[in-house]
């Protein structure tokens, strides 16, 4: 069984929780809201915890905007050495919507593997909306999440979560995918900001 630290407790980190608790992992839930943390472990039998707690898990799922990376590497960055960091942001540029907020030649899990180099960092969940991980499924279609990473044993750890939990993966291969997952994450949010598609509906996988 795995034990799992998901930071954050919005709708993803919500969603992450669920589905991590459904497949059997111990799970902590770390936010500001210690009320929110603690409500969420509640419903999935976990730990909740304030930020800026020790961690538990073995791997840390980062369900937090983009924006706010750079607190967690400052208040965790020891904590996470040697551990799979998660990362399920998208680094979109809120102020004009109209790009990626990374260089055209980077992703905001590249950055977050250079800040923590003695983590392995996999980039996962970006591409689905929450309500399709609780639904299971987007438009019919059974939920996927695509993956991209370095370290094959951190993928195989995180598969292993997903996958108990009833979700399905796809390995996009190296962390180097995470750019084009992260326009991906972005072009499917402008999509259901324009409401050309729903927030729970998006991008399915067919096998």
């Amino acid at each position: 069984m795995h034990t799992i630290s998901i930071i954050g407790a919005g709708n993803l980190g919500s969603a992450l929780a669920r589905v991590a608790a459904a497949g059997g992992a111990r799970v902590q839930v770390v936010a500001r809201d210690i009320a929110k943390a603690r409500q969420l472990a509640e419903q999935v039998g976990g730990e909740g915890v304030q930020f800026g707690s020790p961690l538990i898990g073995e791997i840390v799922f980062l369900a937090v905007p983009y924006a706010a990376l750079s607190e967690v590497i400052s208040t965790y960055g020891e904590q996470l050495e040697g551990m799979t960091v998660v990362d399920v942001t998208n680094p979109v540029d809120f102020d004009t919507f109209d790009s990626l907020a990374v260089a055209s030649d980077s992703s905001a899990a590249r950055e977050l593997q250079q800040a923590l180099p003695d983590a392995s960092v996999v980039k996962a969940f970006n591409t689905n909306f929450a309500a399709t991980l609780v639904s299971g499924e987007v438009g019919g279609v059974p939920a996927t999440v695509v993956i991209a990473g370095d370290d094959a044993d951190a993928k195989a750890r995180v598969s292993e979560v997903v996958t108990a939990g009833g979700i399905a993966v796809a390995d996009a291969g190296s962390l180097k995918r995470a750019r084009e997952l992260e326009a991906l994450g972005f072009l499917q949010i402008v999509l259901a900001v324009r409401e050309e598609v729903t927030w729970a509906g998006g991008f399915a996988v067919r096998s």
